[in-house]
């Protein structure tokens, strides 16, 4: 692999640091609100002992992340790059979570925007597993242009396999 899965990133409105041991509390504040899994395929996440399996995931993922408001430094979500792919030279985006406070405020678009940018430099292909009920997450990934590629199962660090959509952009046609 040619680049790193956990630089520090930053736009406009947030900065994305990786992901440390430290930040569990200040992560979970955020994750412990159930309508954050409400659409996800794993709904009890909000739990302290189901979001520790999902924490010590991310952490050994090594490509996980902090998201943080600069305005008011409060940690506001978490996301990941996992599953590169030098032959296929792709990698996903995903695992991504915002407080309630921060939808439809522009966060997530560009958070997801400032990644993109990034991978892009890298890889022809992004990809992301989108769970199947979680229609608000499919319809944002769509309106970043991506396309539905597939279905799968999904088996997330320490939890059963659930049906996911595989969406994907390509760098032609990143914007």
């Amino acid at each position: 692999m040619n680049f790193n899965l956990q630089p520090v990133l930053e736009n406009d409105l947030c900065v994305l640091h990786p992901l440390e041991e430290k930040d569990f509390d200040a992560l979970y504040e955020v994750a412990s609100d159930p309508k954050i899994w409400e659409q996800h395929p794993n709904k009890d996440r909000w739990k302290k002992e189901v979001f520790e399996k999902f924490f010590e995931g991310a952490i050994q993922s090594k490509g996980a992340f902090k998201i943080t408001d600069k305005e008011t430094g409060k940690v506001i979500g978490s996301t990941r790059f996992y599953d590169y792919s030098a032959e296929d030279d792709c990698v996903f985006i995903g695992y991504t979570f915002y407080s309630v406070a921060c939808w439809g405020k522009g966060f997530n678009l560009s958070v997801k925007k400032t990644m993109l940018d990034y991978l892009f430099n890298y890889v022809s292909k992004v990809r992301f597993h989108i769970g199947a009920e979680n229609v608000r997450s499919q319809i944002a990934i769509s309106r970043l242009g991506a396309q539905k590629i597939a279905e799968e199962e999904v088996a997330y660090f320490g939890e059963k396999p659930k049906l996911n959509f595989v969406y994907e952009i390509e760098k032609k046609n990143w914007k």
